[in-house]
């Protein structure tokens, strides 16, 4: 079982990176959908992901119809300020498929109507516009894998030193 991340457009290397890192660490697959904001050599990205990167799944798409050609019966949650319900509301089944949007406009409001039953959002107070999407990817996926019980993860942690009493 593996849980899929899906970029829309992303255009910030340093949080593709970071998304990067936390896929590697929870046994994710990422998906991009270009255009890019960044090249995928670039050294920010790199640089955020770590050594990590070199292990991660990661599939790139040319637009978002070549993305839904590609994986026919991925019906994605989207991620969004403007989603009409919470995320810890959504029930995530294995091998789902969770969207981001661009940092600077989020994921098209046409492709969110057609979503719109699968549309969540992270509470926030006020005025605020968006968390960071490499936050926002972090709180959503680790919800997902809560609900199916962390699989195949590490649930203890051991001191280097000493142990646990």
């Amino acid at each position: 079982m593996a849980f899929n991340i899906v970029l829309l457009e992303p255009e910030i290397p340093a949080n593709t990176g970071n998304i990067g890192r936390t896929c590697v660490a929870t046994g994710t697959r990422l998906h991009l959908i270009e255009p890019l904001g960044f090249r995928l050599s670039e050294k920010d990205l790199k640089r955020a992901g770590m050594d990590y990167w070199p292990q991660l799944d990661v599939t790139t798409y040319v637009n978002y119809e070549d993305f839904l050609k590609k994986n026919p019966g991925a019906r994605p949650y989207m991620a969004t300020t403007k989603g009409p319900r919470v995320y810890t509301e959504a029930q995530f089944e294995p091998d789902c498929y969770i969207m981001f949007g661009k940092e600077s406009a989020g994921i098209p409001e046409e492709i969110l109507l057609e979503n719109q039953e699968r549309a969540i959002r992270i509470p926030m107070l006020g005025d605020t516009r968006s968390l960071n999407l490499s936050n926002s990817v972090a709180i959503v996926l680790y919800e997902a894998l809560r609900q199916n019980d962390f699989p195949g993860m590490r649930l203890e942690g051991h001191l280097t030193r000493y142990d646990w009493k």
